[in-house]
């Protein structure tokens, strides 16, 4: 009975490892590079939020990640960009410190949507369909949470292409990586269920102008 228990116990334990590892197969075949990006006829560049610095810029990671987004975009990827992250307290303002990032490197203001509810990534991808109604996106985060972003997209019946943003060794990276295997786990059930996220809202389609998704 006690070796029965054990052997549960060992498989329960190793449950969250066998998701995580489906979930990067599942969604691997999907990420690509830069070049290859150009042929996709995108609706958009999505790029998930990262954090802030206490100064309320971007940190390091979100940085690499808007860097990667607009050089996407000024290579003509996609004609918009899809700035999504938290802005749930006033105090922090995640998406507006994005936006303004991309309007410094020259992005016209029309071509940049804010999704102040993408309380998660599951959140993100769910108001990118519903509200943004994107279709095709290439998405940008760092290649350690890419795979989860486009399962996730994907399975909300987004067609999502991941072009990943890493630059450098990021410090503290082994705990993220530990953490996104049960962050995988948990978005892998979640999309079984697909709850509503936060907030939805009226529709802001990505072909339209950006302006209309601005404070």
């Amino acid at each position: 009975m006690m070796l029965l228990f054990v052997l549960l116990l060992g498989l329960l334990a190793l449950t969250p490892f066998c998701i995580s590892a489906y979930v990067a197969g599942t969604a691997g075949q999907y990420l690509i590079d830069e070049e290859a990006s150009a042929d996709l006829n995108a609706d958009c560049i999505l790029v998930l939020g990262a954090g802030l610095r206490p100064d309320g810029s971007p940190n390091l990671m979100l940085r690499d990640r808007l860097d990667k987004g607009l050089a996407l975009y000024f290579a003509g990827a996609a004609p918009k960009l899809l700035l999504t992250g938290d802005n749930g307290q006033e105090q922090y303002d995640e998406v507006n410190a994005m936006k303004q990032y991309v309007l410094d490197a020259g992005v016209p203001a029309e071509d940049i949507f804010l999704d102040h509810a993408g309380f998660s990534t599951y959140e993100s991808m769910y108001r990118a369909r519903d509200v943004f109604e994107v279709k095709r996106a290439i998405v940008v985060t760092q290649k350690y949470h890419q795979y989860r972003a486009v399962y996730a997209a994907r399975k909300l019946g987004i067609e999502a292409y991941g072009v990943s943003a890493v630059k450098i060794a990021y410090a503290g990276q082994d705990y993220r990586e530990l953490r996104e295997v049960l962050a995988r786990t948990k978005d892998f059930f979640k999309l079984m269920v697909k709850p509503e996220p936060t907030y939805l809202g009226e529709a802001i389609p990505i072909s339209g102008s950006g302006l209309l998704s601005h404070d």
